[in-house]
């Protein structure tokens, strides 16, 4: 890693956690990128207190002491989860050609910013290939030996991408979602019916404003495109969100708090581009619809 520079912009979207923004701020100061684009929504006007938090996680900005051009993007009014984290990965792609993302509580191991920028720039041309995650959920699970595999979901903890694949696919009120409901489509696209149920149900409540988030229409939008995703065969990002204070992330989960192992340089890289579907089929069993004996404990734990 001592020759490594990294050039590739990094987004940072923070919010009211200081705690959590401190300990990420800190890996990205390692890294040291050049440019350094910072999102962050307002204060909620019925949160006590949380105008001070939101202050504070802003100022931890300020240390950057490094060479680095710093954009910021702050809303003094709240947006919410939906439109804040959407509108801000709109105006990052306004700003460069791509980037490597990072929230306020996805803590990287320091190779994940060298095996974003390397395959940003080996599959930049590919338009097959919707984003690079640095997330695994396979819990050691693995086919071979290479250092990533391809998948048809998009895990976004700590993650990178193109403009053109955001630009050009990104849709945060799912327009296109009655027509692939109505005429059948998911099916088509998962090739599982209990997925299909489990979207269906999902999408359904994002389209109708039930769900305040953005990255299930990042989800939709790659499946209409086609598009596949890299995931690394080590996990890169640890969530250390979860808990009272955290949007979304209020309770456990066995996603929670996963041990980073290092990507050894240099990658070797998959002999094609196919989905795992061993893999997927995995996440799918675990991250989404966990056995019915794990779905009861998670319940009498309050693990949603």
């Amino acid at each position: 890693m001592a020759d490594f520079k990294l050039t590739t912009p990094v987004a940072f979207i923070i919010f009211n956690r200081p705690d959590t923004t401190e300990r990420v701020f800190a890996e990205i100061a390692k890294a040291k990128p050049s440019k350094l684009l910072v999102v962050a929504d307002g204060a909620r006007t019925n949160k006590s207190g949380e105008a001070e938090k939101v202050a504070a996680t802003r100022s931890i900005i300020q240390r950057v002491d490094w060479d680095c051009e710093v954009l910021t993007n702050f809303s003094e009014v709240n947006l919410g989860c939906k439109r804040r984290v959407s509108s801000g990965i709109d105006w990052v792609f306004e700003q460069v050609e791509e980037a490597i993302i990072l929230e306020d509580d996805c803590l990287p191991d320091p190779t994940f910013f060298r095996f974003c920028q390397e395959l940003l720039e080996k599959y930049r041309d590919d338009q097959r290939i919707g984003m690079i995650s640095g997330d695994n959920f396979q819990f050691g699970q693995r086919r071979n030996g290479d250092s990533y595999y391809f998948s048809k979901y998009v895990h976004i903890w700590g993650w990178a991408t193109w403009r053109s694949r955001w630009q050009n696919s990104y849709d945060v009120d799912l327009n296109h979602w009655p027509k692939i409901r109505d005429e059948g489509w998911l099916n088509d696209i998962l090739h599982n019916k209990k997925e299909t149920y489990m979207w269906t149900k999902i999408f359904d409540k994002t389209y109708n404003g039930e769900i305040d988030t953005w990255d299930y229409q990042w989800g939709f939008c790659s499946w209409i495109q086609g598009r596949i995703n890299i995931m690394p065969n080590e996990n890169l990002i640890s969530n250390i969100g979860f808990g009272p204070d955290a949007t979304h992330t209020t309770s456990g989960s066995h996603l929670a708090n996963l041990p980073v192992t290092k990507i050894a340089f240099p990658m070797t890289h998959p002999i094609g581009i196919f989905s795992n579907l061993m893999a997927d089929l995995y996440t799918f069993q675990q991250s989404f619809n966990p056995p019915f004996y794990k779905r009861v404990f998670n319940k009498l734990l309050g693990i949603k």
